[in-house]
């Protein structure tokens, strides 16, 4: 469990282990715990909130938080919000309960190139009090670590100079709830440059016409992940709309700041809804090329079969009546035309070159014997 309490001023972020005890006059405090951790110290981190939020998290709510396989959602009560996020995980599983935040299994194997692996996602849940957030995530979550190393060096920013290392310090719980949304968003958008990379590939060798392309389980398996990472990122999509159409509910304040916190808060929440709209359509665009290179290389195959097809052909229609003519003499019968002159084999083999270059130039003018461009 890592404990943060973020005030301004020269105070900054300060790092615990423990529960606090009291909230802070001005700032936040941010309490990160892995699933398991939720589980064990469920009765611990209820009594906190009741001491320093007046509540507690009611039991659909816990649910939410400890399950390893919900989607992205958003729901709400009168006193706090909650929000599940999926995130870019490493399909590694659970701790039990004996250990709680220790990793005690080893990561999902997954078939396909290593981008496709990295496709697995796993929940956080964000749970945002008045002055206090509430994060539950997997063990050992690199979005957690990742956002909370940017923190700590913030913690020298001072109320003149908020920004150090490009991180401003969150105004409110909503405002850091939304950050660490946005830093597992930016994960998205970094894996489709990969995946770019590797449709591109696939493309440039299922269009190659002097290759066998037989990589086909890898490209089903590509298409299934760009298929559940479209169906990922609607729901999360879904559950920023649902938080953004809460915050024009809430009540209007009589304080010029706390307006002003507000109006930032929904230009952050639009702007990770539209990092998240980015995403859906980078994968449905990608969805759709490996859907139409796969279609364009079977139609070069079968465009690569007619032309076989028609040289065949065309060759069939050359020896076709040479055939003809050697048929026609090689009959068993005593008397035929010219087998007994001593000029008729001439005579007949001229007439088959003949019409081997008719037959040949005929079907050169119409393209029979053309070689195709490529």
């Amino acid at each position: 469990m890592r404990v943060f309490t973020i005030t301004p001023g020269n105070l900054g972020v300060t790092e615990t282990s423990t529960l606090p005890t009291q909230l802070p006059a001005q700032g936040l405090v941010w309490i990160a715990c892995a699933r398991r951790e939720f589980e064990v110290m469920q009765l611990q981190i209820q009594a906190t909130l009741q001491s320093l939020c007046g509540t507690q998290l009611v039991d659909l709510h816990v649910s939410d938080l400890l399950s390893n396989q919900l989607p992205s959602h958003y729901d709400y009560t009168s006193q706090y919000d909650i929000l599940v996020f999926r995130r870019l995980g490493t399909g590694q599983s659970e701790t039990d309960l004996s250990r709680p935040g220790e990793p005690t299994h080893q990561p999902v194997k997954r078939s396909g190139p290593p981008v496709l692996r990295r496709i697995d996602t796993s929940p956080v849940g964000f749970a945002v009090f008045d002055n206090l957030l509430l994060t539950v995530h997997p063990t050992e979550c690199a979005a957690r670590d990742s956002y909370a190393f940017k923190l700590l060096n913030s913690s020298s920013a001072t109320t003149t100079d908020s920004r150090v290392n490009g991180v401003k310090l969150p105004a409110s719980p909503a405002d850091l709830m939304l950050r660490i949304v946005n830093h597992m968003v930016d994960g998205y958008l970094e894996l489709r440059r990969e995946l770019t990379r590797q449709f591109d590939h696939w493309q440039s060798e299922l269009l190659r016409p002097d290759t066998r392309f037989s990589n086909w389980s890898s490209v089903l398996d590509a298409r299934l992940a760009m298929h559940q990472l479209d169906e990922i990122c609607e729901d999360q999509r879904a559950a920023l709309q649902d938080w953004i159409e809460s915050i024009e509910t809430w009540p209007d304040s009589d304080t010029l700041q706390i307006q002003r916190e507000r109006e930032l808060l929904k230009v952050r929440s639009r702007d990770v809804l539209e990092h998240i709209e980015r995403v859906v359509h980078h994968v449905q665009r990608l969805e759709q090329s490996a859907e139409t290179a796969v279609q364009m290389h079977f139609s070069a195959q079968s465009h690569r079969t007619n032309d076989i097809m028609r040289t065949l052909t065309a060759l069939t229609a050359v020896f076709l009546p040479l055939n003809l003519i050697t048929g026609f003499f090689g009959m068993n019968f005593e008397f035929l035309p010219i087998i007994h002159s001593r000029s008729g084999f001439w005579w007949t083999f001229g007439l088959m070159l003949l019409l081997v270059v008719v037959v040949v130039s005929v079907f050169w003018r119409k393209r029979y014997l053309a070689k195709s461009s490529r």
